[in-house]
């Protein structure tokens, strides 16, 4: 079964990317097919060099424990608007595009937008 979780809020301030990249890991332990697409501030949370206090999480590194067993995917047009570079997200993190989320909407079983 495949499962497309989109994510469209910003890394902090809201729970929305914290409660979707959650549900991925848990799909992931469970041998689910995962693909996790950001977009709008949401692309925010796969910034490399995320410096957060102790004893919150981190959104980086929730990123890059989804790219080990699935794909994370970054609207390109939504990295521009923010200025965000491949050169500065995290390595597996994959730069995309509408069309592919389009085509991936349709392949996937479930979607579930965050």
């Amino acid at each position: 079964m495949q499962t497309l979780i989109i994510i469209n809020d910003p890394p902090y301030g809201t729970e929305r990317l914290y409660n979707g990249l959650r549900l991925a890991h848990a799909l992931l332990k469970r041998e689910a097919g995962v693909c996790v697409f950001l977009m709008g501030d949401a692309v925010s949370g796969a910034k490399g060099g995320q410096k957060t206090p102790d004893g919150f999480y981190n959104a980086e590194r929730m990123v890059k424990r989804v790219i080990n067993k699935g794909r994370v995917l970054l609207c390109g047009t939504c990295m521009d608007a923010r200025g965000i570079t491949e050169e500065v997200v995290v390595k597996g993190a994959e730069r995309s595009t509408m069309d592919e989320l389009a085509e991936l909407t349709e392949q996937a079983d479930k979607v579930l937008v965050f």
